[in-house]
């Protein structure tokens, strides 16, 4: 059972809510700077709960608020005696002699409301742990969060008109833009590095190396000392991907690494290889399964405790966790996980790299497009950039694969092709100059 919340000064503030009010019927052309501050619930008091309201209804239908119009409203909703009546109503306009500090007392009762509130999600909170039953623990967390989460407003008072915002973006294009290289030059060049807040989407048809490519950008990232990166692997352990990191690094076959058949020489070079990879941000999660909201805890957590994050990297989409919700298609259900990452990205200030698969009609094309994203629909929507890696099979290279990667959605940088050189036997990429080379059979 959910225990009341006992009220202190802590989390309400009547005088503030009374001079608000009272704010807006002493003089209702404030009510503009008003409205996208505050929401229903952030009044304690029942009675400005329902004045607010009345307000609001009179506001929404562009008609005159003033004592008149609001006791209309209330009475024709049976709620002007709960209100004290029209002797309430005039005391409230009466009580305001300036609308000077109207926006203090704004700020006041969101404050307060906001305490309130967490009070209340603590109950909640304590009422699901002890008393209420889950599927699973994901299933858990989620209800927890959602809980946590609703503290925050609804609203936002950040609306400004362009003179307002000149300065901010005179100064915003003077700052030097933090952006994100990969280590891939070309690709770097022509981009210019991935931008913090994008959502990525790197999407590949099987055995053409993304998890590779993944790696390298990952380590590529590392290098350039912007923050940590955070690697989360489904389908590997940590130690396959030390192997596929020191395969690269070393040139030792990624098969010979996997069948630990080393000569001691080949072992000092591991081990001289993992010594500078210990030495990058580098942070690696192997579980399987994962969902969202756990990667979301585990960068905030990363971030408290080791500072910035450069890049978060997930392989890949379609094997996480995704709860499907009652009549959510599984497309909606993969749009509610990109939709997340990309205000993970937003809030952390940070890349977000998710590896997706290809549809079965995408796999038998040439070349990729949008639509061949596995419940494509939705990822397309949410994405910053997508890139598409795919083989030609009457294209060769003495020395492995040529992979061509196609950008064929970049929100502000357009879209692009290059071609890599993909060293399967030791899970590299190298980019080939003149961009999109073809090889003729026998090179």
């Amino acid at each position: 059972m959910i225990q009341m919340i006992l009220p202190t000064s802590h989390t309400y503030s009547i005088e503030a809510e009374t001079s608000v009010i009272g704010a807006i019927l002493y003089d209702p052309e404030i009510i503009d700077g008003i409205i996208p501050r505050l929401e229903e619930r952030d009044f304690y008091n029942a009675a400005h709960r329902h004045i607010w309201n009345g307000i609001l209804n009179l506001y929404r239908k562009n008609k005159p608020i003033d004592i008149v119009t609001v006791t209309e409203q209330l009475n024709k909703q049976g709620l002007l005696e709960d209100v004290g009546g029209v002797t309430y109503l005039s005391q409230l306009a009466g009580s305001v002699p300036s609308t000077a500090n109207t926006t203090y007392y704004c700020n006041l009762v969101k404050s307060k409301a906001l305490r309130r509130r967490g009070i209340e999600a603590a109950e909640k909170i304590r009422y699901l742990s002890m008393e209420q039953e889950f599927e699973n623990d994901e299933t858990f967390l989620t209800a927890v969060e959602n809980q946590a989460l609703s503290i925050r407003p609804k609203v936002s008072g950040n609306i400004k008109h362009l003179s307002e915002s000149r300065y901010d973006y005179m100064e915003y294009l003077l700052e030097k833009d933090d952006f994100i290289y990969t280590g891939f030059k070309a690709f770097d060049k022509w981009m210019g590095g991935i931008g913090r807040g994008w959502l990525y989407i790197l999407a590949a048809r099987p055995s053409v190396g993304k998890t590779a490519k993944a790696i390298q950008m990952g380590l590529g990232i590392a290098k350039q000392d912007k923050g940590n990166v955070l690697f989360f692997s489904q389908e590997m352990t940590r130690n396959q991907l030390f192997n596929r990191m020191i395969s690269s690094l070393t040139l030792i076959p990624a098969n010979k690494i996997r069948r630990k058949e080393l000569s001691v020489e080949e072992l000092g070079k591991v081990e001289d290889a993992f010594k500078k990879l210990e030495k990058l941000p580098l942070f690696i999660e192997d579980a399987s399964n994962i969902s969202i909201h756990e990667i979301h805890s585990i960068a905030r957590q990363i971030r408290r405790q080791h500072g910035k994050l450069s890049a978060i990297i997930v392989d890949y989409l379609t094997i996480m966790n995704i709860p499907q919700a009652s009549g959510q298609t599984r497309s909606q259900a993969v749009g509610e996980v990109t939709r997340t990452a990309k205000k993970i990205a937003i809030e952390l200030n940070v890349p977000f790299i998710i590896l997706a698969q290809m549809s079965r009609e995408g796999a038998k094309s040439l070349e990729p497009r949008l639509d061949h994203l596995r419940d494509s629909g939705e990822i397309e929507q949410d994405a910053d950039v997508v890139e598409f890696l795919w083989h030609d099979p009457n294209e060769y290279h003495r020395e492995g694969k040529v992979i061509q990667s196609m950008i064929a959605k970049g929100r502000d940088v357009g879209i692009n092709k290059f071609s890599y050189l993909f060293k399967g036997w030791c899970q590299r990429f190298e980019e080939l100059e003149g961009g999109m080379q073809r090889y003729d059979k026998g090179y």
